[in-house]
């Protein structure tokens, strides 16, 4: 992705360890060709691992990544070097020539190994820098390659607009953060908090062990955390949503597509068309650019580009919204999603943030969408049982999740860590109302990488006989992902009314995503067990995908209820209700005593699967009310018991996140040959 500055590689500063017996570059004698003669030095590259190698080049702030060592002889080799997408001027050229390595990246290759001297820092700058070293340990960069070497002409040109246009949205999505000029602050010798800034698009620390840590910013000294959608001095009272929530034109402030800007003596919401405009007319330039350069066949895709160009400069999404939805498996062999959509990233949980994911389609969509469609109404049906009056079911016309395989994340589908792996758009609007489109992303964490860690994490807190079920294969999460995203569109969902109020008016903006994204895991999880019900599934497979779907509540509460500034992290409280409410009903059980699968760690939970369907129906039963019914009384019940409470369920979620946490999260990074 790429900020507002492009920045070259720059090989200045180095703060990784020095390795023991480290080289720099080893040279080993080539094989005689002839008697008496000698050929040249064979250069080769042994000096770091594949997990070192990848772990300096993000220290280094490079566009990096070695992605497998093919022949298993532990060096790198220029066949197996990748040069990721963002912002770098760099070319591959500039570090591989024909099938050897270039000068340059010699001297890169020699700097990662040379410990950063440090002496003549001060201790408060030694203790920033190693604050920003251990939140990029805990991050393990994750490669998504694409290749479109087999691709028409057409798509490799466009993948170029596509890529200007990212990097626009990443601007856009600075703007919105006010981070666009902190960026321009850091040296390009400062090659640390330049990868830190770049991963967390922000100046700020979010990774578990640090996100606490006031020592932890890319900047010194730290800047405001103030954003850039309300007046900064109005946000320096904590309590400044509120505030804006009594102002007589709230519902005008509280609009999805507009920054809120001081009025006189109050406040009026300016869209984000005019107060953002330079830089929408610029993706709208980019995406009529993609559009002129495709065909007939690709009739959805151009259709949808035009769209939602002109969205940028009118600020009306809903005809872009129309366009995409109309898109699919069967109509475009692209997919592609540039608007401004999720509200988690910001104070208020109002203001949609800007994002772009492109992708190509993967036909396994289909195969999901041939086994759902014919009983989407029955599933709507189910959860209107649970939410009782005074919601009613409704004809769901919402079209099944289509798969896609990513290709390029910028802005707030860019996460420091870990990425959305499912997603159902829009949130709102009548394009939202009649179901929306939901896509689930299928190459990611499906790497062997990946895989290993998930293994090794569950192991430390599955007992065996829980751990014996447990699988990594991908679908038992796509599973899960799908049904999440189903779910969405079913039941009351964000634009449903009781008594002429979204959820936003009766939970508050934070609280109404947490409910939303409880009602869709829980529906989730109730709807995997009803499949096998229906015959849609196997028992092994809803078992797989059930402990599955365990090991995803771990991984989220492990990232802490809060975020630093205070603020909640819906995933991680929806998991902490499920788990809490798992192991009230007896469906989960924590044994003290036991070894964990892994043999090491004592004390493990243990799954009860014939225990897990009551439980998993009687939280659906109470999600699915408090939503029906807008009920904030008994939504703040759920939040007290299993996420603010300082009870036993409080200390097992320590253990949950000391053990969680040993692995580093994955953190992607992406790559196109074309």
């Amino acid at each position: 992705m790429i900020k507002k500055t492009l920045v070259a590689v720059s090989g200045a500063l180095v703060l990784a360890a020095c390795p023991k017996n480290a080289q720099t570059v080893k040279l080993e004698p080539a094989p005689v060709a002839d008697a008496g003669v000698t050929a040249a030095p064979k250069k080769t590259y042994t000096a770091l691992s594949r997990v070192d190698f990848n772990a300096r080049a993000q220290e280094q702030f490079a566009p990096l990544f070695w992605r497998l060592d093919a022949n298993q002889d532990h060096a790198l080799d220029p066949e197996e070097l990748v040069l990721l997408t963002g912002p770098w001027t760099a070319t591959r050229a500039d570090f591989v020539e024909g099938t050897a390595f270039t000068a340059k990246f010699d001297a890169l290759y020699a700097a990662m190994q040379v410990p950063a001297d440090d002496s003549k820092l001060s201790a408060e700058e030694k203790t920033r820098r190693a604050a920003l070293k251990l939140e990029l340990d805990q991050g393990k960069a994750t490669l998504v390659e694409t290749d479109l070497t087999t691709g028409t002409e057409a798509d490799r040109k466009a993948f170029e607009h596509f890529a200007k246009a990212a990097a626009l949205i990443e601007k856009l999505y600075g703007l919105q953060h006010a981070t666009t000029e902190q960026w321009a602050k850091i040296p390009e010798s400062d090659t640390l908090s330049r990868a830190v800034f770049h991963r967390n698009q922000s100046a700020t620390c979010v990774a578990p062990k640090t996100d606490k840590d006031p020592a932890c910013n890319a900047l010194s000294p730290a800047p405001s955390r103030a954003v850039g959608l309300y007046p900064a001095d109005v946000q320096a009272d904590p309590k400044f949503c509120a505030k804006l929530e009594k102002e007589k034109n709230k519902s005008a402030l509280m609009d999805h597509f507009s920054a809120v800007v001081a009025d006189g003596k109050g406040f009026k919401a300016v869209p984000y068309s005019e107060a953002f405009k330079p830089e929408m007319e610029g993706v709208a330039v980019e995406l009529e650019a993609a559009a002129a350069l495709f065909g007939p066949d690709e009739a959805a895709l151009k259709a949808y580009l035009a769209a939602a160009a002109k969205a940028f400069r009118t600020n009306d999404w809903e005809p872009a919204n129309e366009a995409w939805v109309a898109m699919g498996a069967t109509n475009s062999k692209w997919y592609l999603r540039v608007a401004p959509d999720e509200t988690y990233h910001e104070p208020c949980s109002w203001k949609a943030g800007f994002a772009l994911q492109l992708a190509r389609i993967n036909l396994a969509s289909l195969e999901w969408q041939k086994k759902l469609e014919p009983v989407k109404a029955d599933m709507e049906k189910a959860l209107a049982a649970f939410a009782g009056a005074p919601y009613k079911a409704r004809d769901v016309k919402f079209k099944l999740p289509d798969f896609i395989d990513v290709t390029l994340n910028a802005a707030d589908q860019r996460n420091p860590h870990g990425a959305t792996i499912g997603q159902s758009l829009p949130n709102w609007g009548k394009v939202a109302e009649k179901g929306g489109r939901t896509v689930v992303m299928t190459n990611l964490y499906t790497d062997a990488d990946s895989r290993d860690a998930l293994a090794k994490s569950v192991s430390s807190l599955y007992c065996k006989a829980t751990f014996d079920g447990f699988t990594t294969e991908p679908n038992a999460a796509l599973l899960s992902v799908v049904l999440h995203e189903a779910a969405h569109n079913l039941g009351p969902a964000h634009d449903y009314k009781v008594k002429g109020k979204t959820d936003d008016d009766l939970f508050g903006g934070p609280l109404a995503s947490t409910m939303e994204e409880l009602k869709a895991q829980t529906s989730a999880l109730f709807f995997t067990w009803w499949l096998l019900d229906k015959g849609l599934l196997t028992e092994a497979e809803t078992k797989q995908a059930t402990l599955r779907d365990v090991a995803w509540a771990f991984g989220h509460i492990s990232r802490g209820m809060y975020a630093s500034d205070g603020g909640p992290k819906p995933y991680s409280q929806l998991a902490s209700i499920q788990l809490g409410s798992m192991l009230k009903a007896g469906a989960i059980t924590w044994k003290a005593e036991e070894l964990a699968a892994n043999g090491t760690d004592k004390g493990c939970f243990e799954v009860d699967l014939a225990k897990w369907k009551p439980a998993v129906n009687a939280l659906a039963d109470r999600v699915l009310k408090v939503k029906g019914r807008g009920d904030k009384k008994d939504a703040e019940a759920m939040k007290a018991s299993f996420v603010d409470a300082k009870d036993a369920w409080a200390t097992l979620r320590l253990t949950i996140a000391e053990r969680w946490l040993r692995a580093p999260k994955a953190t992607f990074v992406y790559s196109v040959k074309r």
